[in-house]
């Protein structure tokens, strides 16, 4: 059963929605609402923005840029040596005026600390950033992936500070691109989830909605920080990174066996899935994708439905067991020290990323193809994750952006115009190594369950015959909504 949440704001117009019968509490995003952030913000003289990963960079200038003119300085914070330190000075941040320098100095001159270091980093520092925060200030973080490693280690948040997430349904690069294109329309921007885990002094609301409206969220929803460490760490193992990878592989092979061409099996492969699928889900929905196929496309879709959704929910369960249990957490924490000794390798070196890079070269793109098997195979894929989401109970509006408007809106853009590389490596360090622990996951059930499958499938009694009714179809009506007011422009 979805959790229904509620919160209290002395700022900002708060909006209930209902989906599936279901009541959300909401906040609308806009550059109308920026003049807000000085006054839900009162009593805060600088935020400090801790790390220059995928997010750092983003959050850092969209902050800066929303609180200019006002009082509150922005400044960034990073490991002494670091060599992001030329970076945040070529985005315009300055030890000379103050808004750059070392992590530890930035978070004791804070009254509001936005710490985005990676996950590991974090699970090894987290007590010297406790010990230099003020009493009484805000910590914020973008994951909830501190309070799973706490909970694995048996430890707690300080109990004189307000601890709250604001966690953007994208990449880094993605909340800065639309918040960018945000200057020409009003609204543009990545979805946000908001969380608060402690409120010390009744502000941390308040605190948590400026930073979202102030990132350029179009629409904040309200989740529990344990409810979003969950799904983010398990959506990006699943849909939204290493499901999609591992699926558009399989189904590459699959048709280059068949005979295509290997020009025309990634056409058919990732190109359907980054180019019209996505397309028609984030502007009609996933049901759409279903309706605009001819009769016999839709006999293809559901035959590939019926063969993939069972086994991609299999392993969807086990990486949100995983996520659940602590191990996944553990895992990434782990793969810190052994990085060092052996760092990520790229993932575009099959021939089908190869392939691709031609592909995309003479790509015109009204003419990649909606296969209709990838797309049963896709979709069963997104459908078989809402469900394990659903069924453990999370805000359905979570579920929709972890999703479904996370993977059209912000990510598979990234691979459309360069490739898997791209839109992985662009992520955090925990989401980069989910993708390749799970991806040869996704592969191996399509592979060895869900083609040898094919023959014996009856769509009129398989997975399928519920597809049309399902409830997520009318909650992506009204959350779909809310999605980015522009397509994300992400040049190739």
């Amino acid at each position: 059963m979805a959790q229904e949440l509620d919160f209290e704001t002395q700022i900002f117009e708060k909006e209930i929605i209902e989906v599936a019968g279901t009541k959300e509490a909401i906040v609308r995003g806009g550059r109308h609402l920026l003049p807000l952030l000085p006054q839900a913000l009162e009593g805060i003289s600088q935020i400090g923005v801790i790390g220059w990963g995928s997010q750092g960079p983003a959050q850092a200038q969209n902050l800066r840029d929303s609180l200019a003119g006002s009082d509150i300085k922005v400044a960034v914070g990073l490991r002494e040596g670091s060599s992001s330190f030329a970076a945040a000075r070529e985005a315009g941040f300055s030890e000379d005026d103050g808004t750059l320098g070392e992590m530890f100095d930035i978070v004791r001159a804070s009254d509001f600390v936005i710490v985005l270091i990676s996950d590991a980093a974090m699970a090894e520092h987290y007590r010297e950033i406790f010990d230099n925060l003020r009493d009484g200030a805000t910590l914020g973080l973008s994951h909830g992936f501190l309070l799973g490693h706490l909970q694995n280690v048996g430890d707690t948040f300080p109990e004189n500070v307000n601890v709250v997430a604001v966690c953007p349904k994208g990449m880094g690069p993605s909340v800065r691109a639309l918040y960018v294109q945000g200057a020409e329309v009003n609204g543009a921007g990545i979805n946000a989830s908001f969380a608060i885990q402690q409120d010390v002094n009744g502000k941390a609301t308040d605190h948590a909605l400026a930073w979202s409206v102030g990132l350029g969220s179009p629409y904040t929803f309200q989740t529990t920080m344990e409810s979003e460490y969950r799904s983010d760490i398990f959506g990006e193992r699943g849909i939204l990174l290493g499901g999609v990878h591992g699926l558009v592989e399989a189904l590459y092979r699959k048709y280059k066996d068949e005979g295509a061409t290997p020009e025309d099996a990634f056409r058919r492969s990732a190109e359907a899935v980054t180019g019209p699928i996505s397309k028609t889900i984030s502007h009609h929905g996933i049901l759409g994708v279903y309706e605009q196929l001819d009769d016999a496309g839709k006999e293809v879709f559901k035959r590939a439905y019926d063969a993939s959704y069972l086994p991609m929910k299999a392993v969807l369960q086990e990486i949100y067991d995983e996520v659940r249990s602590g191990n996944e957490i553990r895992s990434v924490v782990v793969a810190g020290e052994r990085l060092e000794k052996y760092p990520m390798s790229t993932i575009d070196q099959t021939e089908m990323w190869h392939v691709g890079e031609q592909v995309r070269a003479a790509r015109v793109e009204d003419e990649i193809p909606l296969d209709p098997f990838t797309a049963g195979a896709y979709v069963a894929t997104m459908m078989a994750q809402i469900d394990v989401l659903d069924e453990a109970g999370h805000p359905l509006s979570e579920i929709v952006n972890e999703s479904v408007i996370e993977a059209t809106d912000s990510l598979n853009p990234y691979m459309h115009a360069r490739g898997i590389a791209y839109m992985v490596d662009n992520c955090s360090i925990t989401a980069r190594l989910g993708s390749r622990k799970w991806a040869p996951r996704f592969d191996y059930a399509m592979v060895q369950e869900s083609f040898p499958a094919l023959d014996a499938q009856q769509s009129e009694t398989g997975p399928s015959a519920s597809f049309e009714g399902h409830r997520i179809h009318g909650v992506l009506d009204t959350v779909g909504q809310m999605r980015p007011s522009v397509d994300i422009f992400v040049a190739s």
